[in-house]
């Protein structure tokens, strides 16, 4: 298992990383996958900074976004993410029903998937200029 870095352990840089998260996330906690990049300075701020900007709110709203994480890490079989970005999806508002319909079509995307890899299949004309 990894080492994590508590935040009473966190060195300066580790610490002004963990400020940001928690303030921009409006918590008052730091969670396990933070603490595990922390062993790297380097990858933490890089991860973080990447995150933030990506996960703000822009053309898609952050629930859509939150959703589209928890099938990308059903597909990658990332528990931790998936129990993380559902956690963070319910607290956006994610029903239920929205996470049954959520992992029905991430399933039927990834069994399609690997059967149009399986055949070959070329991809129609009309499709390439959607």
């Amino acid at each position: 298992m990894t080492s994590l870095i508590e935040e009473s352990e966190a060195s300066a840089e580790v610490r002004a990383v963990y400020e940001d998260i928690k303030a921009t996330r409006q918590i008052d906690w730091i969670n396990n996958f933070w603490k595990a990049l922390a062993v790297h300075p380097p990858t933490l701020r890089r991860m973080w900074a990447t995150i933030k900007e990506v996960m703000a709110p822009g053309a898609l709203d952050p629930l859509t976004k939150e959703m589209i994480y928890i099938a990308v890490s059903v597909t990658n079989n990332c528990p931790y993410c998936i129990a993380s970005h559902t956690a963070a999806a319910r607290a956006k508002g994610m029903t239920d029903a929205q996470l049954a319909e959520l992992l029905a079509v991430t399933g039927v995307a990834n069994e399609t998937n690997r059967l149009a890899n399986g055949y070959r299949t070329p991809v129609d004309e009309r499709f390439l200029n959607a």
